[in-house]
């Protein structure tokens, strides 16, 4: 095995792919991806309707599990992550998702220059290969990441997009456009109706690279730091350990748990974290596996006799069987769904002008006892929220496993916030257009009306939506873990880009953000100094300052 290079990125998730693309792309350039986990190349993966079947999977997932949530019962939260060459990308639900303009200026504004929304917008779009005809201002159509409507959309999926209109929200056809607000169904990251991961769309085409080495099943046990420089990484494959070395930089990309693990694991942490770990210390940086945060979200499901949902019954036996043949010679049917087909942004009654809540409408039915499958039909609507204000952290215990806590609920308004969220999932679930395939509510149940009965229902069942960011937050405070440019305080030859140095999290999903700060990291990494220039190529190629999704201050 080679063992010198020039950067070795550790993750080859959604940041961590891009990374080994655009530096390989330099032939002058050794490239080393290494992954945890092993191939991609399992049908559950590549077909869409896989996903379901992967969130447990022992193979393909780190399951995870949260220390138990004061706030929450006392449960501790399933926090399934990507284990296979693509990350989180080969297991998520393919929904390409920005977030709102605002999000990136807070950053800005947080200490952050060159990460405001006119300095990313160009590194969404030179990813992004748009095949709806959205708007060229704000989208790419020459990037590697196929951007696509669902092939195949169940009809009860639109059923919810119309009665959210009933309800006063807006009908939104592009999440990415112009306004954040509103319902409809979301776009995926797809090719030919299979899955687009960040591994299939940057790394699979260029493998030929002699430059660029993609090592699996290959676990990074430590760094090698001498005198606060980092000169490679501790690697473990098939019971063999071996050192890597790293010329010029070593990049981690392995997530927000991932990421502050490994630092912390190295010696890179708070001290007294550190000493309670039976670590030796390297480096006193108190911020590594703080400002942990996530979407909390809760379920309303609904049983339903109607065969037209997803599920399984006698009368849906007919499409379940001819699905892998629709699928083949059409890329039609039941194998093409991501699940959650439809959603949408919206104000609760406490939000101000931007959204604070968030949908996803799965049409079929959500196990009300936490089941991969139920006999029966039905539908169902996550709602998260979109903002919230409690605060996490990630230390590692004595076993050296990371300790997961989100501290859900440490901030009374985020269940304020979802208890409204709720309200309003159950308000468009009621309207006259789901009449025709009526069910009984299962969660929380028609017995659980007030406030009160829904925080306690809250607090038994709410969950995690799988978006945790922010655990080596990106700043110049004392709490920071690494600057603007993406390296780590206080020691050289070492960035992380990943979802885990986002000052505050996105108003989405993370996927899409997480290719951006590969590609804006990529270009850092190059000495492509593109701040100048940035806000001046954003403005000429929109026409105006962008927007999009728009500082909105809608009324609707």
């Amino acid at each position: 095995m080679k063992t010198d290079y020039d950067y070795i990125i550790v993750g080859a998730g959604s940041s961590g792919c891009v990374l080994a693309n655009r530096l390989s792309a330099d032939p002058a350039v050794s490239v080393c991806l290494i992954e945890a986990g092993s191939h991609d190349k399992s049908l559950r993966i590549q077909t869409p309707a896989g996903t379901i079947t992967l969130y447990k999977s022992k193979k393909y997932s780190w399951n995870f599990f949260s220390a138990p949530q004061k706030n929450l019962n006392g449960r501790s939260l399933h926090t399934p992550r990507g284990k296979a060459l693509g990350g989180s990308s080969s297991m998520n639900s393919m929904i390409y998702i920005r977030g709102h303009a605002s999000d990136y200026d807070r950053w800005a504004q947080a200490g952050c220059p060159g990460w405001d929304w006119i300095s990313v917008l160009p590194y969404f779009k030179k990813s992004e290969n748009n095949r709806l005809g959205q708007d060229p201002r704000l989208h790419g159509t020459t990037g590697e990441l196929n951007v696509e409507a669902a092939r195949d959309p169940n009809p009860v999926s639109r059923l919810f997009v119309k009665a959210a209109q009933q309800v006063g929200i807006r009908r939104n056809d592009d999440f990415n456009g112009d306004q954040l607000e509103g319902c409809g169904l979301y776009n995926l990251t797809q090719k030919d109706a299979r899955r687009l991961s960040s591994y299939r769309a940057f790394v699979a085409p260029v493998l030929d690279r002699p430059n660029l080495t993609v090592i699996t099943d290959c676990s990074v046990q430590s760094l090698v730091i001498e005198d606060r420089v980092t000169r490679g990484v501790r690697v473990e494959s098939e019971g063999e350990q071996t050192t890597l070395t790293a010329r010029r930089e070593v990049i981690l990309s392995a997530g927000s748990l991932g990421s502050p693990s490994l630092l912390l694991a190295s010696g890179i942490g708070p001290a007294n974290d550190l000493t309670n770990a039976g670590i030796q210390l390297e480096h006193d940086l108190p911020g590594v596996g703080k400002n942990l945060q996530d979407h909390l979200d809760g379920l309303i499901t609904v049983r339903s006799k109607s065969p037209l949902t997803l599920g399984f019954s006698l009368g849906s036996l007919p499409s379940i069987l001819t699905s892998p043949l629709r699928y083949l010679f059409g890329k039609k049917g039941w194998l093409t769904t991501n699940y959650v087909e439809a959603g949408g942004f919206a104000r609760t009654p406490l939000a101000e002008t931007l959204p604070d809540v968030q949908f996803h409408f799965v049409p079929g039915y959500r196990s009300h006892r936490g089941r991969l499958f139920e006999w029966g039909h039905g539908y169902a609507v996550h709602t998260c929220v979109l903002r919230p204000k409690s605060i996490g952290e990630i230390r590692l215990g004595r076993d050296g496993k990371p300790v997961i806590d989100f501290n859900f609920l440490a901030d009374p308004q985020d269940a304020k916030v979802l208890i409204e969220g709720l309200k309003l999932a159950r308000r468009i679930l009621a309207d006259p257009q789901f009449d025709g395939i009526r069910g009984t509510e299962m969660l929380p149940g028609k017995q659980v009306q007030t406030d009160e009965q829904l925080m306690t229902y809250v607090r038994e069942c709410a969950a995690t939506v799988f978006h945790p960011v922010g655990t080596c937050k990106m700043g110049v405070d004392p709490m920071s873990v690494v600057g603007p440019d993406l390296k780590v305080h206080g020691v050289q030859g070492l960035r992380v880009v990943d979802a885990s140095i986002m000052p505050t999290l996105i108003s989405g999903n993370t996927n899409a953000p997480c290719i951006m700060i590969g590609e804006k990291a990529a270009d850092m990494i190059l000495n492509r100094n593109t701040r100048p220039y940035e806000s001046q190529l954003a403005r000429q190629e929109t026409g105006t300052t962008p927007t999009s999704p728009a500082a909105e201050t809608q009324s609707s």
